[in-house]
């Protein structure tokens, strides 16, 4: 038998050779960035295009054009106006998608066409211009000075009492949150999942008896978790600079600090997560001969992955300060692909974090020993499947 370090060293750079040179690495990777790429350029288009509308004006609307666009300046959004010489001109410009909207009629009684719904910000916009010039018209039949009343009453409004100050960055905290928690399951379930068909492939070829006769059986464990947990950071680790590099070049993120940071727990507790589901992946591997039985000894460990991937996401959309996912985060198995979204968010004091990664690593290494035990009495195991119970008792 070689050395225990060299041992699992050479096990990791053979999984480490043989995944990196595949051509699926390569093509997975590419098409995982190509639709990212896809993504970020749509976000930034809908983004560039959320607060701009082009509405046409026709008859005695045309009057209030450039009303229009100085009070839809004013709660934020770009209303550029067009001038259309005949409404069914409009309407069809409206119809073809042209125009966002078709303003005609007299200014009491103003007429506004769409294609399907209109915009409630440019709504309530319309509805103000025309609620203000009927309300001038009342007030000059009163012999009231319009300017005057409306100055009145525009000196008139409620005192808001902040409790905490806005944070300009939180809807991009969430999605540097949510796309962190996203990469961290995609990563744990998919080299996870690659470890148990590996050990399966081992024994189905009988290579584990050859490899066994190098290597003791947790150094082969041990090895073959390192080389594919190394592959998947790779790729991790590609995907993220890449994703950041887009997103600071298409402009859809401004938090570049920010994300940074989230990139670097990803990483820390993709390693930690990895670890702690890789080793049970490769036990459940180990009780089985043959591909076809595969599934059934890691959906199990898979549904507990994706459990805490589903309900959590859903968790962090709605309320990521909230005790839900607070306790959803600290709870080992889910920790992994929690915790770092609630600290990209800015919600995980440092105390949770810290704690989170104690109990994680602690229940790691209780999962590693009984993982380890299991591999080494199941792994040389052929025919039916073995149940875990035997496995444990040797």
């Amino acid at each position: 038998m070689i050395s225990p370090l060299k041992g699992v060293g050479l096990v990791a750079r053979r999984e480490l050779n043989t995944r990196l040179r595949a051509r699926s690495f390569y093509l997975g990777t590419i098409v995982i960035l190509v639709v990212l790429g896809g993504y970020l350029l749509l976000q930034a288009t809908l983004i560039g295009n959320a607060d701009k509308s082009t509405v046409g004006v026709t008859g005695q609307a045309i009057g209030i054009a450039q009303q229009l666009e100085t009070a839809s300046a004013q709660t934020g959004q770009e209303v550029h106006t067009t001038v259309v010489p005949e409404e069914e001109q409009g309407r069809a410009q409206v119809a073809s998608g042209d125009l966002d909207a078709l303003v005609s009629g007299n200014v009491a009684d103003l007429r506004v066409y769409v294609k399907s719904e209109l915009d409630p910000q440019l709504q309530a916009v319309l509805n103000g211009i025309s609620r203000q010039e009927v309300l001038n018209a009342k007030l000059l039949e009163a012999d009231q000075d319009p300017v005057q009343v409306m100055r009145e009453v525009d000196s008139a409004h409620v005192n808001l009492i902040q409790l905490e100050p806005p944070d300009p960055g939180r809807g991009q905290r969430l999605a540097i949150g949510l796309i962190t928690v996203f990469l961290l399951f995609f990563g744990i379930q998919t080299y996870g999942a690659f470890v148990a068909q590996g050990v399966v492939e081992e024994k189905a070829s009988r290579v584990v008896e050859i490899l066994l006769s190098t290597v003791r059986p947790w150094q082969l464990m041990l090895g073959k978790v390192l080389g594919l947990g190394l592959v998947g950071l790779v790729q991790i680790v590609i995907l993220a600079a890449a994703g950041l590099a887009m997103a600071g070049a298409t402009g859809v993120l401004t938090l570049s600090g920010v994300a940074t940071s989230a990139a670097a727990w990803g990483v820390l507790w993709y390693v930690v997560g990895f670890f702690l589901y890789a080793t049970v992946y490769a036990a459940a591997g180990s009780l089985v001969s043959r591909q076809e039985d595969a599934a059934s000894v890691i959906t199990p460990v898979t549904m507990v992955l994706t459990l805490g991937f589903v309900v959590g996401f859903n968790v962090l959309v709605q309320s990521p300060e909230g005790s839900t996912a607070r306790v959803l985060s600290l709870i080992p198995l889910f920790s992994p692909i929690l915790m770092p979204g609630r600290i990209a968010i800015g919600v995980a004091p440092g105390w949770e974090v810290g704690l989170a990664l104690v109990l994680t690593v602690a229940l790691g290494g209780v999962l590693t020993w009984v993982g380890s035990r299991v591999y080494r009495n199941a792994v040389l195991h052929t025919g039916s499947r073995l149940k875990l119970s035997a496995a444990l008792r040797g």
